[in-house]
């Protein structure tokens, strides 16, 4: 038997196999609304056969965004743009929907990828971005403004209101973006947070702010939903963030009841030097699940069936998330179960697309004709 195809439970959430569709920023959206982009991507891989889809980066604030393009919810026609959206999933798909909440922090204010990822200044349509400190991301950009206590408790009030928004929507489950040089890593991180105050310097301080986020939204959003972090658990550079301190974050997470450890790595500085290669992070899922033992799930370079068995049954993490892999294979789960031998869910206008040795993938179907 499977165990990638076996059931995990995370809080009230039960979900029938252990993969989730990453988040993946689609850099589509406009003024933060969803459109007919987000429809067909998201609706498309809510029938991969994951059990668990997660909406991209999804920004809590206007100036949070990384790019014009990128995601929102932080008023009433970014949270009615989703809402048609979520109402097709939920007719044709029995996928869990989550919804991962995020600020940009020092790393808004940016063209899409395929008009090349810089910085865009306030006089070309960019905005000022915030951050911990007042340090930019990269030598030759103009620098964030550093964050008082007003706009603190703004960003703080934001996640908040975007949480209690994905409830209004009935997302199942929420994860919070604490990596990839984002607001939250920046706050953990002693590279881009050079703090005098209560929020920097050592690593409790460093930890603060992200960890009063985290406490806030989970006041805010049902007890028996779950939600997840995601989080750099190094910067590959030396002198940052490191896998001893993530640990020690995990840790403090999972006082406050964290159900899930995404871990990534990467992003906060261009000095990064990442060693690329199939799993390449799933070592830091693996040392956070024996650290702590909150549930993690392994992302990264993760792409084939049997590696992702061998994942999740070796006990290196009890997930894994794929992105790339799904957007080259919109059924990565429904070929991924034919191999390993296990079931997924598909609508019954697609069940006449089983192989004839594969009769039982989509369980007990029926199918007549006259």
């Amino acid at each position: 038997m499977s165990v990638l195809f076996s059931p995990i439970k995370l809080r009230g959430l039960n979900l029938p196999n252990r993969i989730m569709v990453s988040p993946m920023c689609q850099y589509s959206a406009v003024n933060g609304e969803a459109n007919d982009w987000h429809f067909t991507h998201i609706n498309s891989l809510a029938l991969s056969g994951a059990a668990m889809f997660c909406i991209e980066a999804t920004h809590v604030e206007a100036i949070g965004r990384i790019t014009p393009g990128c995601l929102g919810l932080y008023n009433d026609a970014t949270e009615a743009a989703l809402k048609p959206i979520l109402a097709s999933v939920r007719k044709r798909s029995k996928t869990a929907v989550a919804m991962q909440l995020a600020h940009a922090g020092r790393k808004g204010s940016s063209h899409t990828p395929w008009d090349g990822g810089q910085q865009i200044p306030v006089a070309e349509g960019g905005w000022q971005a915030v951050a911990p400190s007042a340090i930019a991301h990269k030598a030759g950009e103009a620098a964030p403004l550093q964050l008082d206590a007003a706009g603190l408790a703004r960003i703080r009030d934001a996640f908040v209101a975007a949480a209690k928004s994905a409830e209004r929507l009935g997302i199942d489950a929420l994860e919070l973006h604490g990596a990839h040089g984002y607001l939250l890593h920046q706050f953990l991180s002693p590279i881009s947070n050079k703090r005098s105050d209560q929020y920097g310097g050592s690593l409790e301080n460093r930890m603060r702010f992200p960890l009063e986020v985290f406490d806030a939204v989970r006041a805010a959003f049902p007890d028996t939903k779950p939600i997840g972090m995601r989080v750099s658990s190094t910067d590959w550079v030396e002198g940052g963030w490191d896998l001893a301190q993530t640990i020690e974050f995990v840790t403090e997470l999972k006082k406050r009841g964290i159900d899930w450890i995404d871990a990534s790595s990467g992003g906060v500085s261009p000095l990064q030097k990442i060693p690329l290669g199939p799993g390449y992070q799933v070592p830091f899922a693996q040392a956070i699940k024996q650290a702590t033992g909150v549930t993690t799930i392994a992302v990264g370079l993760v792409t084939e069936a049997k590696q992702s068995e061998d994942i999740v049954a070796s006990g290196k993490a009890d997930m894994v998330a794929l992105a790339r892999g799904m957007l080259y294979d919109p059924r990565w789960g429904w070929h991924a179960a034919a191999e390993l031998g296990g079931q997924v869910e598909a609508p019954p206008q697609y069940w006449r697309s089983q192989p004839s040795t594969q009769k039982a993938l989509f369980g007990a179907t029926t199918f007549g004709t006259r």
